[in-house]
């Protein structure tokens, strides 16, 4: 069966927020039974105790009820990346698919997803989390229907933290845990899962991997990982985005890696290969064809941004990742001309140091002829 991808992009004035996807599903424009995952950006802080994560999962869930078993409301994907510093926007991107119908370009985004089990916090940070992840990447790659690593352009991950309550668990049951620090935590289970994506691409050899590179060596990484840690869930929810000739429709994916949190370059480039023609920052007339923008931030380990220091790392009242989310939103924001951007921050094995990976999803029927 061709099947066809649907993204749609709607504001939130609050992390519960729902009632334009509700809006959506009533007048049948967005079909419940097809979604595969919602990601979100939501304006908390984006640390452990970011419970506005939880508190949009929650909204979604009950809509999601109203419209499908509990079997299908806990198969979709609920990504929330909290913080929306500076002037990132507050939104909801919506991710699924439908049967294709007669005509429609082909190749086009292919959408898949997958779940892990509970993971054990004694296997957070872990080479047991790489594994674990490498695999459920390949799950997801599977319900896509794509069959080569290098057809996939992102793939997005929430993954868990460790909390005061969980080092306990694992500490009780004669085991450790990577690190205690639970806000560190954070950095080592999104680092684990990005070296997962990794291995499940082709990209890294799992034999060049161990415990001790695990969020310390930045020079191993993904270009297409996107990951984001988080205490509303103990498992890891994947979603894997790519292209397909078995899938077809108006849809299509690009990635870039930046190099450093100012390299819109390698992403302008990614614009002129999905057919966006403006020079600058997009024009007016594109902008609508541009569905859905999706990047890492990362203020890297140097302290230094092209030779010059930055005091991101060395802020103790923001955490650095909230002054990297804002800084790249703002760059990427100049060229494509809105904040509606879903940036998530901490980007450990995720492109190389200071810089990231971005997906640019468009609608080919959109873009001015």
């Amino acid at each position: 069966m061709v099947r066809s991808a649907f993204v749609h992009r709607f504001a939130a004035r609050a992390p519960d927020d729902v009632e334009p996807i509700a809006a959506s599903i009533a007048d049948g424009s967005l079909p419940a039974d097809g979604i595969v995952a919602i990601l979100g950006k939501t304006e908390g802080n984006g640390n452990v105790n970011d419970f506005t994560r939880a508190f949009a999962v929650r909204a979604l869930k009950d809509l999601m009820r109203a419209h499908l078993d509990e079997a299908a409301v806990e198969r979709i994907s609920y990504v929330m990346s909290g913080g929306t510093e500076g002037a990132l926007a507050p939104h909801f991107l919506v991710l699924g698919r439908t049967a294709a119908g007669d005509s429609g370009a082909s190749p086009a985004l292919a959408i898949g997803g997958a779940h892990t089990a509970k993971m054990p916090g004694e296997d957070l940070g872990r080479i047991g989390q790489v594994r674990l992840v490498a695999d459920a990447v390949r799950a997801a790659m599977y319900d896509a229907g794509i069959d080569h690593p290098d057809d996939v352009h992102f793939v997005q991950i929430k993954c868990p933290l460790l909390t005061a309550e969980r080092i306990a668990a694992v500490e009780a049951r004669g085991k450790s845990v990577a690190i205690r620090d639970t806000l560190k935590s954070m950095g080592y289970s999104r680092g684990a899962s990005a070296l997962g994506v990794a291995v499940a691409l082709g990209e890294i050899a799992i034999d060049a991997i161990d415990d001790a590179v695990i969020g310390r060596d930045p020079s191993l990484w993904s270009g297409r990982a996107s990951t984001s840690a988080g205490v509303e869930l103990e498992n890891h929810e994947i979603v894997v985005m790519g292209m397909s000739s078995a899938w077809s429709g108006p849809l299509v994916i690009d990635h870039a890696v930046m190099n450093d949190a100012i390299d819109v370059e390698p992403v302008r480039l990614a614009l002129k290969r999905l057919g966006f023609q403006a020079p600058g920052q997009l024009y007016p007339e594109e902008r609508p064809a541009l569905v859905g923008l999706l990047a890492k931030a990362e203020a890297g380990t140097t302290g230094r941004l092209r030779g010059r220091r930055h005091t991101m790392l060395d802020d103790s009242d923001i955490a650095s990742t909230r002054h990297a989310r804002a800084f790249v939103a703002g760059a990427l924001a100049s060229l494509v001309g809105h904040a509606e951007i879903f940036v998530s921050g901490g980007a450990e094995h995720q492109g190389p140091d200071g810089g990231g990976p971005v997906a640019l999803i468009a609608d080919r029927s959109r873009l001015p002829s």
